[in-house]
């Protein structure tokens, strides 16, 4: 009877222990951040990213969309924001027996920088951004047939603009427009690349 008592206690301990540990943990890093510490930073949403990379398709989510989350890739960091690049591919299916493109690279590339915002903005342990920059590349080929990685689509995401919106019930399009999202859309379904918004500190922001 007393060592089934002193093994709970001890269990007790030492489950104490680990909370508290993680406690100061966290809040010393919470602290590192509020004060600007870009490395605190840096590591905070380096560690998130590659997690990210590793992690199995969530339930309900499209495994091409969660395919081009897991190509991010962490750019830039500054105090109260991070700027980041992906990766988009068009989805295909067979109709009639030919392979029609059913979704382009520009769309799925709206789905990703929708589903980007918000795990930046929302998923990061210990770190509230005010703003993210997510900038989209795909593949085009010269007349020579060789690969080339441009830009297709860049976009700032503010905090104060995006917090009071229904996540899951928001049109990608629809968001990519909210942010005044860069990008070149003729008509005609061809790719166009573009320059990726201008990333420096202080950059202007919208009223």
């Amino acid at each position: 009877m007393e060592w089934g008592i002193l093994i709970i206690v001890l269990i007790l301990l030492v489950t104490s222990y680990v909370i508290i540990q993680e406690t100061r943990a966290q809040m010393h890093w919470r602290g590192l951040v509020e004060s600007g510490d870009l490395d605190a930073i840096r590591t905070l949403v380096s560690e998130e990213v590659e997690r990210w990379h590793t992690e199995r398709v969530p339930r309900g989510t499209p495994a091409l969309l969660w395919h081009g989350v897991q190509t991010v890739e962490l750019i830039d960091v500054q105090a109260d924001g991070v700027r980041v690049s992906c990766s988009a591919e068009g989805e295909s299916a067979l109709v009639e027996g030919r392979r029609t493109e059913t979704s382009s690279p520009l769309t799925e590339g709206m789905k990703i920088t929708l589903k980007l915002a918000e795990m930046l903005l929302y998923d990061i342990p210990n770190v509230k951004l005010d703003h993210v920059q997510i900038d989209v590349y795909t593949s085009f080929r010269d007349t020579s047939g060789r690969a080339e990685s441009r830009c297709i689509l860049s976009t700032r995401v503010e905090r104060r603009h995006v917090e009071h919106i229904d996540w899951d019930g928001t049109e990608p399009a629809d968001f990519v427009t909210l942010n005044d999202g860069r990008f070149v859309a003729d008509g005609s379904g061809s790719l166009h690349g573009v320059e990726p918004l201008p990333w420096t500190e202080g950059a202007p922001k919208r009223s």
